[in-house]
């Protein structure tokens, strides 16, 4: 037969509220001190532009459909005499609704293009549930922050995605 001790739990309670009190917190103070990510967290998707073709790949896999693509054609004439015109599609609207998105990364990943990038910044909160949709403007403005992909091997060079981009963007004088 056992013995029951009145208080037992209450005697439990009080010393793990007593070791919590003598220890240190190990609460992150966020807006002051910036926390350390993994390499390769995921935060804000950016956008490629020059390397979007329109495939609309990304946006009918998307599971959450938040991402919307319009286009239209444009004919370029051909260049050598007897050639065939060529149309070629060209990017009027490409917005990511993130109050709807689940971060799953299946555009990233099936994007044939490397168009679709993310970027670690995730301090991009709003106010107003609109403001979650970002045009293609302001997913461009990501692109800065994307860090290079890692090599495959030790000896392998550096991507060139983003120096793609960079070499895209305009001088400024020094």
């Amino acid at each position: 037969m056992t013995r029951r001790t009145w208080g037992r739990g209450l005697l439990k309670g009080l010393a793990v509220t007593w070791r919590n009190l003598t220890h240190r917190s190990v609460t992150a103070h966020y807006p002051d001190v910036e926390p350390k990510l993994p390499p390769r967290s995921r935060g804000v998707i950016a956008l490629q532009e020059e390397n979007c073709t329109s495939c609309m790949l990304c946006a009918r896999e998307c599971p959450s459909w938040c991402i919307t693509i319009d286009s239209h054609k444009e004919i370029i004439p051909a260049t050598t005499e007897g050639g065939r015109d060529r149309s070629q599609n060209v990017l009027d609207r490409f917005d990511i609704d993130y109050s709807i998105c689940m971060y799953c990364s299946i555009c990233v990943e099936v994007c044939p293009f490397d168009a679709l990038h993310w970027s670690p910044e995730f301090a991009y909160a709003e106010g107003d549930l609109k403001d979650l949709t970002h045009d293609m403007n302001r997913l461009r403005t990501w692109m800065d922050s994307v860090p290079p992909p890692q090599p495959l091997d030790p000896g392998a060079a550096q991507g060139k995605e983003l120096d793609t981009y960079r070499a895209s963007l305009p001088q400024e004088d020094a």
